[in-house]
């Protein structure tokens, strides 16, 4: 079904950007490299030239995806806090669902998204957002998955609480 007011949808897809390698401390406390800040502030770049600014941002609690949506957010405004479309600050929802999550579970989380959100990114970890790219669009899903800070541009007319298919229309991966 699509939404009958015709509304189109895009769903911004980033798995975390690099992380330091695992240590004696817990997983979700890894920070992000060097590399992995500058990735995330040129995928925020790239978003922001497209037009691509999220209205509801939900990203995993672990450290590594905090901090790969701030330098998105820094890419995108030079400021976390006004990323959203016209100038206005995204809804962040900070979920410790979408940590070590399969594609179902965060499709469960996107169909609980407001009917008025035209803009949603999700940043997650493989391989649940792998997946879950693979899952709204298996033809154009890439084999190999995400890699770290690889960004996936999904659109539909669905509604949010419908969700199942959801066209890829563009791609970036950030290298700083």
């Amino acid at each position: 079904m699509t939404d009958p007011g015709g509304m189109e949808r895009t769903l911004v897809l980033v798995r975390h950007a690099k992380a330091e390698p695992p240590g004696d401390g817990p997983d979700a406390d890894r920070g992000l490299t060097t590399r992995g800040r500058a990735d995330a502030a040129a995928a925020g770049a790239w978003l922001a030239r497209h037009a691509l600014l999220p209205d509801v941002v939900l990203c995993s609690t672990a450290r590594r995806t905090r901090e790969t949506w701030h330098g998105v957010a820094m890419g995108m405004t030079g400021s976390p806090d006004e990323a959203g479309p016209a100038g206005s600050a995204p809804v962040v929802r900070y979920e410790a669902a979408v940590y070590e999550a399969r594609p179902g579970d965060l499709l469960t989380l996107l169909r609980s998204l407001p009917t008025h959100a035209e803009t949603v990114l999700l940043v997650a970890h493989n391989p649940g957002v792998s997946l879950l790219s693979a899952l709204l669009d298996p033809v154009r899903a890439d084999r190999e998955g995400l890699r770290t800070t690889d960004v996936v541009v999904h659109r539909t007319r669905q509604p949010w609480a419908e969700l199942v298919h959801a066209d890829i229309t563009a791609r970036h991966t950030a290298r700083g």
